[in-house]
């Protein structure tokens, strides 16, 4: 796992009108899923995650080839520790987390491979 803060080379100041044009998809428990882009296994995705989410509205999961995300408001926090606005993180080929939100909280991620449910 590499984490990095990008606040000190950036400002991330997410519009809300361009977020309310997104298709998302709402799991029902304060997950919303947006597919910004999709070729093959890789995807580029936004997730939208309410203040009042389930605690598990993530599932436990396995990124087949790592994942990479960029938390642009609130925080994140799994195995590997926790993550605040501005952080990005790279989670290594089939690693597993169990992901959870402090706060509403957006996230762009990146998926090279893929996701894999896991028990």
């Amino acid at each position: 796992m590499v984490r990095r803060s990008l606040n000190d080379l950036l400002t991330i100041d997410l519009h809300a009108d361009a977020l309310a044009r997104q298709q998302w998809r709402d799991f029902g428990n304060g997950l919303s899923m947006s597919r910004l882009a999709r070729e093959g296994q890789r995807e580029l995705v936004l997730y939208r995650i309410a203040a009042d989410a389930s605690p598990d509205a993530f599932v436990k999961h396995e990124h087949i080839g790592g994942e990479f995300y960029l938390v642009l408001r609130g925080t994140i926090i799994d195995e590997t520790g926790e993550y605040e606005k501005g952080d990005i993180v790279f989670l290594d080929p089939h690693s597993v987390h169990t992901p959870r939100a402090i706060g509403e909280t957006i996230v762009l991620v990146f998926w090279p491979a893929g996701v894999r449910l896991v028990d």
